[in-house]
């Protein structure tokens, strides 16, 4: 669970029956807070339907809850029921402009529509886009970006208003106007008695989307998408945005994620699952590698070996089993005492242990092999039942100082003082 309670919010559904379906948010009316959940955006043409398709497959095996598609044209949204049809994951359709684009998503079959307030204004064209909605049962997120919104001018009272509510913060005139503009949009949707919505708020400040969604929880009990927009490559855009949302899910808001990356959307899945795993919002499939950050006490090629372990375990090892691949004696036998699986490294070898239980000893070019063989060997002892993950079994003693691995230093100084002693009986 979250550092802080989660925030109870109405719950919507998007799936159907063949690709499943995904809950979110959740807590009232009676409904079980759904985990927080997964999202990205395809990166290529809708209409390109194999490229598509193979992107959304890719996504999907990464762990994507949920995928996002553009329809920009009418030949995007004609391609849609083809793509439907070869996936196996919700799909949302991401309209900004023409409404008609929303109404043919939804004659195609996508389980889901993001509209932009900043974009499309007609009432009328929205409510169309709403009935269609409704008579499917199919959820809306309404998505104000701060790179959209568009000021009107009979709301600068309202602005005024809202300005000095949030005066205290320099970012206060643009929440303002995202508090504005989900405000005058929402009013459309409750006059057609639909609450299937979702809400976003996203900026690519993460400090104002922090303020933005902490303003936005208190005035709507819809279910909260994060998200930081335009976050830039993924070497920074995770620093970004990991800032953000690890700091609104610490405080129990948000219901479902993007990160987004100037970058293969594959990262986004892998990082923001990563990001809940952490926060153990979500319950983690496959290896919890830990490393130590390496130091001048290190004498294998730790960094290589962390990368190879990290590729071969992805791959083979499907438990959440934690794996500890430590460099020195240091900090080694503390870390591999609550790990499941560990190595710590020596003069060019490795000792590992299982549960702390000590069970090899090899050179470095065989440490791998051996480490791949034990997590193999103990991931088949959970399925058995013969083992738990997270029991240690033992306590781990360090190597003796002047052993296989040690450096010696207290047994050392012992001879180096008992040398001195003798020295000084000898000249006596």
């Amino acid at each position: 669970m979250s550092i802080h309670p989660r925030r109870p919010t109405r719950q919507i559904t998007v799936g159907d029956a063949r690709v499943g379906f995904v809950r979110i948010g959740g807590g009232l009316f009676g409904t079980t807070p759904a985990p927080v959940s997964v999202q990205t955006m395809t990166t290529g043409y809708t209409h390109e339907v194999p490229a598509c398709v193979a992107e959304i497959n890719r996504l999907t095996a990464a762990g994507a809850d949920i995928v996002r598609v553009a329809v920009p044209e009418k030949k995007d949204t004609a391609a849609l029921k083809e793509i439907l049809q070869q996936v196996r994951v919700p799909i949302v359709a991401d309209v900004h402009f023409h409404f008609q684009r929303a109404l043919e998503a939804v004659e195609a079959g996508v389980h889901k529509i993001r509209l932009n307030p900043g974009n499309i204004q007609d009432r009328a064209q929205v409510r169309d886009v709403i009935q269609a909605c409704k008579s499917r049962n199919l959820p809306i997120r309404i998505g104000v970006n701060e790179g959209s919104i568009i000021e009107r001018r009979d709301k600068q009272k309202r602005l005024k208003e809202l300005g000095q509510v949030f005066s205290d913060s320099k970012r206060g005139y643009m929440l303002a106007i995202m508090v504005t503009k989900l405000e005058e949009y929402l009013d459309i949707f409750y006059e057609e008695d639909f609450y299937d919505i979702s809400i976003s708020a996203k900026s690519m400040d993460a400090a104002t989307v922090i303020e933005a969604y902490t303003e936005i929880s208190k005035r709507f009990d819809h279910p909260l998408h994060l998200g930081v927009t335009h976050a830039g490559p993924k070497e920074t855009g995770c620093i970004r945005s990991v800032a953000a949302l690890g700091t609104l899910l610490a405080n129990g808001i948000g219901d479902t994620i993007r990160i987004s990356y100037a970058s293969d959307a594959v990262y986004e899945v892998e990082d923001g699952l990563e990001l809940l795993y952490a926060l153990s919002l979500r319950e983690r499939k496959g290896v919890d590698l830990i490393a130590c950050p390496t130091c001048g006490r290190i004498q294998v090629d730790l960094i290589s070996l962390v990368q190879d372990v990290r590729k071969m375990v992805s791959t083979k090892i499907d438990l959440p089993i934690k794996l500890a691949v430590m460099g020195c004696i240091v900090n080694g036998p503390g870390e591999a005492e609550g790990a499941d699986v560990a190595v710590f490294a020596g003069d060019r070898r490795g000792i590992i242990y299982v549960q702390g239980e000590k069970v090899a000893n090899v050179p470095e070019e065989q440490i791998l092999e051996k480490l791949l063989a034990e997590c193999l060997a103990f991931q088949e002892k959970v399925r058995r039942g013969e083992a738990k993950l997270g029991e240690k079994k033992v306590d781990i003693i360090p190597p003796a100082p002047l052993g296989e691995l040690g450096s010696g230093w207290q047994q050392i100084a012992g001879k180096k003082q008992a040398g001195a002693v003798g020295l000084t009986i000898g000249n006596s």
